[in-house]
């Protein structure tokens, strides 16, 4: 999560009076790597994944299940380990990399080294991802267990929660009524970062999720487990005042959001146009796997009416004033602006000539001086503005020993700011003295409970990545319908109760589309239904790979559509599997139609299908989604008083549920398919 630099932060008042040095100091370092590495390009398909765990401890008499705070510890060990193995091995490639994240809870893994394009990468993932979890659970205590959830459903419960036990009282950084200072990672970093998002804010962050209101809960729900009078802190009024909400579920500091985990996946691009083209064709494809991917809708002892993490992360770092939040007038800030630090993309900044200015239909506000620095060195106007739009930001957490750099052999001031602008997409230059190319970043998936899962999404996004660059898909809608398909892709049961905005024709003008696998007879199906692949007609590729040139724009006069005519509302159902009497055959069409294109076994085709099943299956409902799951586990269980409340004892069964399926042990055929059960 962002740098983890050494040495001494500044408080906010200190650190404001830097933040025009930090981003000044940032472009010359975006400009350096950009008159360096622009041009370069012919970079292979590279990619690979984030997993964040949660560590969290059972005792079995009592039927608690706490979160374990012992990050510290727990990395310290699994470093030595991993050390170890790379020893015995003489090679580092293929051992796992464990990182700190912000809560003291959890912990981030990542593959030894890239994927590349192979098909039999693309068939490691899952074990990759198995083999992290074994090395993290191996060296636990034996009542610990590392869970791929979304989010703990107790965390900032009144009574105990952690082990050990810490009292929210001392919550010097958040000063939140929940949430102890302990659960924050120690690195001064992130004590810092909470505090300086409140300092700069001017009061705590709000967040309020709507309460999922069941046959006997109150009304108005009126939360007793908020210490309403409690009076430490200056801010301890803000929730009697209007802070939390009625019939909501209010938390109140950034460890609710920090401290959930996701998935995401890092693709390196050919050479920087296509990094663009990539960033712009997934952005509206991020709502779509938020919604696929729903997986936490209990929140510090609730049921919630939504399925996703996202605007309780995006309110949980939201450090606007009052004047950017458009609260009260401009005076001390410079802009209004609109969203959050995390929240998804504003822009979109291909040069590709089917982004058309009118997509970007959303206030955006840029830095008008950084563009225009950017535009004189030569920088284009898309790219600028995207840069611009990033460094309205402050930096919100300064080193002292950091502040004077060379900034032609770093780039610590460009990340401070690019890396706190949490989006559903980033995109990456280059980092410096690095073999590094040009990558984006796709941020909006929730981790799953299972490594089958994890790996079958990671898999899908891959492939549709392909996809989209090989047939030159055009997936362009107006920024405004994403962000409208972002907020319905977290409501309740998403996937079924909602319709997404998306185009009605993806492919370039004049161009033939590809014969989707599924229509095309000769093809051996699977018991799904769908194609297994076979091996061996010539000139299919070996491998997924990068560099696909840009059709050019077609020459002839066709006089283009309105915008508002170029896509509609879909089920979820519909963009992916294809709309019955129009063009869209859907995306995962398309993707079959791209393993048409691929020289894959027999054997590799079943694998790949086990995968895409599952996506076509949470699709079609006959899958449920993790949160449909999690909420209905909570609602039929036996001590559940549909009062909306996640009692210790229901939490403590879901655990134990959830372990045993990620373990195995236990099927829930509604969920998870038969084939998903640990592969050795």
């Amino acid at each position: 999560m962002g740098l983890l630099s050494l040495g001494t932060p500044l408080v906010w008042d200190e650190a404001k009076r830097y933040a025009d040095h930090v981003r000044s100091h940032g472009i010359t370092q975006f400009l350096h790597i950009w008159d360096r590495l622009k041009d370069r390009g012919g970079d292979e398909l590279l990619w690979g994944d984030e997993i964040e765990y949660m560590v969290a401890a059972f005792d079995d008499r009592e039927k608690t299940v706490k979160l374990s705070l012992r990050q510290t510890e727990i990395l310290a060990k699994l470093q030595t380990i991993v050390d170890d193995i790379v020893s015995d091995r003489g090679e580092s490639d293929s051992v796992p990399t464990f990182h700190p994240e912000y809560g003291r809870f959890m912990l981030e893994s990542t593959p030894g080294s890239p994927y590349t394009g192979e098909i039999r990468d693309l068939l490691a993932v899952e074990g990759n991802m198995r083999y992290r979890r074994h090395l993290a659970r191996k060296y636990l205590k034996q009542n610990e267990i590392p869970f791929t959830m979304t989010s703990f459903p107790r965390l900032g419960v009144p009574g105990v929660f952690t082990e050990p036990y810490y009292s929210p009282i001392d919550a010097v950084s958040s000063h939140s009524l929940f949430l102890p200072e302990e659960i924050t990672n120690p690195h001064a970093r992130f004590p810092t970062l909470t505090a300086n998002i409140r300092r700069r804010r001017g009061s705590k962050v709000a967040i309020n999720l709507p309460l999922f209101i069941d046959t006997h809960t109150p009304r108005p729900f009126v939360d007793p487990t908020i210490p309403w009078h409690r009076d430490i802190y200056p801010e301890d009024s803000e929730a009697k005042n209007g802070a939390a909400l009625i019939d909501h579920i209010y938390m109140d500091a950034m460890g609710f959001g920090m401290g959930c985990s996701c998935l995401q996946i890092t693709f390196q691009a050919c050479n920087v146009t296509e990094a663009r083209r990539l960033y712009d064709a997934l952005i509206p494809i991020a709502p779509l796997m938020l919604a696929l991917t729903a997986a936490s809708p209990l929140w510090r002892g609730y049921l919630a009416d939504v399925d996703c993490r996202w605007d309780v992360v995006s309110a949980s770092v939201d450090d606007r004033t009052e004047e950017e939040r458009g609260l009260k007038p401009l005076n001390e800030n410079r802009f209004r602006i609109p969203k959050s630090r995390y929240a998804s993309v504003s822009l979109y900044i291909s040069e590709y000539w089917m982004n058309q200015p009118a997509y970007n239909d959303i206030d955006a506000p840029h830095d008008p001086a950084i563009f225009e620095r950017l535009r004189q060195h030569g920088v284009d106007e898309l790219l600028s503005r995207h840069i611009a739009h990033l460094f309205i930001r402050d930096p919100i957490v300064i080193f002292s020993e950091s502040i004077d750099l060379d900034d032609s052999t770093s780039n610590d001031h460009f990340e401070n700011i690019q890396s706190t602008n949490w989006q559903t997409l980033r995109f990456k230059p280059p980092p410096v003295n690095s073999p590094i190319g040009w990558r984006v970043e796709f941020r909006p998936m929730e981790v799953q409970v299972t490594d089958f899962e994890n790996a079958a999404f990671s898999v899908f996004v891959v492939l549709l990545s392909r996809a989209i660059l090989h047939f030159n898909l055009n997936t362009y809608i107006p920024i405004s319908k994403v962000d409208e398909n972002m907020a319905r892709a977290q409501r309740r049961d998403a996937v079924h109760s909602q319709k997404f905005y998306f185009r009605k024709d993806v492919f370039p003008p004049g161009s033939q589309p590809p014969s989707v696998a599924s229509s095309t007879p000769t093809t051996p199906v699977s018991e799904h239904g769908a194609p297994i692949f076979v091996n061996g007609i010539n000139g299919k590729e070996k491998r997924l790979r990068n560099c696909y040139p840009l059709p050019p724009k077609p020459e002839e006069a066709v006089p283009p559509k309105p915008v508002a005519d170029e896509y509609e509302e879909m089920s979820l159902e519909e963009i992916m599997n294809g709309k019955s009497g129009t063009g869209f055959p859907g995306l995962l069409n398309l993707v079959y139609a791209y393993l048409e294109t691929l020289d894959v076994g027999v054997e590799e085709a079943r694998r790949i299908e086990e995968y895409l099943d599952l996506v076509r299956r949470r699709t079609n409902g006959t899958l449920r989604t993790a949160a449909s799951w999690i909420r209905d586990f909570v609602r039929s269980h036996p001590e559940y008083k549909f009062d909306s409340v996640v009692s210790q004892e229901v939490n403590y069964d879901l655990m134990v549920a959830v372990d045993e399926i990620e373990r195995g042990l236990c099927k829930a055929p509604d969920f998870l398919p038969a084939n998903s059960y640990p592969r050795e």
